[in-house]
C-alpha cells in the first residue's frame, strides 16, 4: 500500500488533541449512571437494579454531608438489588479518601452488588494525583462476588490480595499507581479476570512500577481468562512494548492497549520484531510520539489482518530543561 493511500484511508491518523482522559463516567457495568438526588423522594427513584447509583456532590455545593448522604441513600434504595456503585465527590477529593468501613458494614444488606468506581472525579475537581485511596482489600474480602472495579487516583492505594475467584474487570485510572500495588495486582490470582487496564503514570506522583514488577502478568500468570490488557499512561511505554513482544500472555488476549505514554519508534520497532500480533482484534497506541515512517509500517503489517490499529493522536513538542526528549505521558498531575 502508498503512502498516499494510508493518508487517504486514515485521516484521522496525525491528529493531535487535548482531549481529557479524566470526566465523569455516564455509563458503569453497562449501566447509565444515576445521580442520587438530594432529599428524593423514593417514588420518583429508578428501579434499584436499573442503573449505576452515583453518590456525588458539587464542589462547594453539597446540601449535606458525605455521611448524611450514605445513610439516606441505605434508607431510602433497595440495596438487595442494587447492582453498582459510583463515589465521587466528597467520598473522593484532595483532602483524603473515603473510609472503607460503612460500605463492608453493609455487604450483608448489598448481596447484589457486583460492581464499584471509587473516586469519580473530573480535572476540576481534583487532580487525579490528589485522589486519595487505600488498601482496597477489605472491599475485595466483603464483596466475593464483585465482578468488576475500577478505581481513579492512586496516592495510597494498595492490593494486597492473594486472589479474587469473580473480579472480571479491573481498571486503575492514575497518575502514579504506586509500584507495590503495580506489584501486587500483577501476582494476584484472578481466575476470571478478562479486562485489565493499569495507568502507570508518572513516578514525580507516585508511579515508578518496572517491567520486572509486572513479570507475572506478563506470563499470565494467575489470569487465565485475561482478554484484554492495557498498560499505558507510562514513561517506560517503549519497554514495556519489548516485554510484551515475547511475553507469553500476549497469544491469549484478543486486544492490547499501549496508549496514553510515550511509545515512540523504538517499541514500536521492538512490536514489529517480536511474537505475531495478527490475532489481535485491536491495537491500542492512540496518544503516541511515533513518527511517519513506523506508523505507516504497524499499520500495514496488521490492518490488512484485521487488526484495528489505533494511532490517533500524536504528540511531539519541543525539550526543554525538564525534558530532554519531548515526551510525556497523557496524565500525571
Amino acid at each position: 500500500m502508498s503512502s498516499a493511500n494510508w493518508r487517504t484511508r486514515s485521516p484521522s491518523i496525525l491528529r493531535s488533541s487535548t482531549l481529557s482522559y479524566v470526566h465523569h463516567v455516564e455509563r458503569f457495568y453497562g449501566l447509565p449512571t444515576y445521580n442520587f438526588p438530594p432529599y428524593a423522594d423514593p417514588a420518583d427513584l429508578p428501579p434499584a437494579d436499573a442503573v449505576a447509583w452515583r453518590l456525588h456532590r458539587e464542589p462547594y455545593d453539597f446540601e449535606e454531608d458525605a455521611d448524611a448522604c450514605w445513610q439516606r441513600f441505605t434508607e431510602t434504595v433497595e440495596l438487595e438489588k442494587v447492582r453498582a456503585i459510583v463515589f465521587g465527590q466528597p467520598w473522593y477529593d484532595g483532602d483524603g479518601g473515603m473510609s472503607d468501613e460503612p460500605l463492608i458494614e453493609l455487604n450483608t444488606r448489598l448481596t447484589g452488588l457486583e460492581a464499584l468506581f471509587l473516586g469519580d472525579l473530573e480535572d476540576e475537581e481534583s487532580m487525579i494525583s490528589s485522589i486519595f485511596h487505600c488498601d482496597v482489600g477489605p472491599i475485595l474480602a466483603a464483596y466475593p462476588g464483585l465482578r468488576e472495579l475500577a478505581i481513579r487516583g492512586g496516592e495510597g492505594l494498595d492490593f494486597p490480595v492473594s486472589g479474587h475467584e469473580a473480579l472480571r474487570v479491573l481498571r486503575v485510572e492514575s497518575g502514579g499507581l504506586p509500584p507495590d500495588a503495580a506489584e501486587h495486582i500483577a501476582a494476584a490470582q484472578l481466575p476470571s479476570l478478562e479486562r485489565l487496564e493499569l495507568w502507570l503514570g508518572d513516578e514525580n506522583y507516585g508511579g515508578g512500577a518496572t517491567v520486572e514488577q509486572l513479570a507475572p502478568l506478563l506470563t499470565g500468570e494467575g489470569k487465565p481468562a485475561l482478554r484484554h490488557l492495557g498498560l499505558q499512561n507510562s514513561f517506560i511505554q517503549d519497554e514495556l512494548a519489548a516485554a510484551l513482544a515475547s511475553a507469553p500472555v500476549v497469544p491469549q488476549l484478543t486486544s492490547l492497549s499501549l496508549s496514553m505514554g510515550t511509545l515512540s519508534d523504538e517499541g514500536v520497532e521492538a512490536l514489529l520484531q517480536g511474537q505475531p500480533l495478527t490475532h489481535l482484534r485491536e491495537l491500542d497506541l492512540s496518544f503516541h510520539f511515533i513518527s511517519d515512517e513506523m506508523m505507516l509500517r504497524i499499520w500495514t503489517a496488521l490492518e490488512p489482518a484485521g487488526v484495528r490499529v489505533d494511532l490517533t493522536m500524536k504528540h511531539r513538542r519541543e525539550p526543554d530543561d525538564w525534558n530532554e526528549d519531548g515526551r510525556y505521558i497523557a496524565a500525571s498531575e
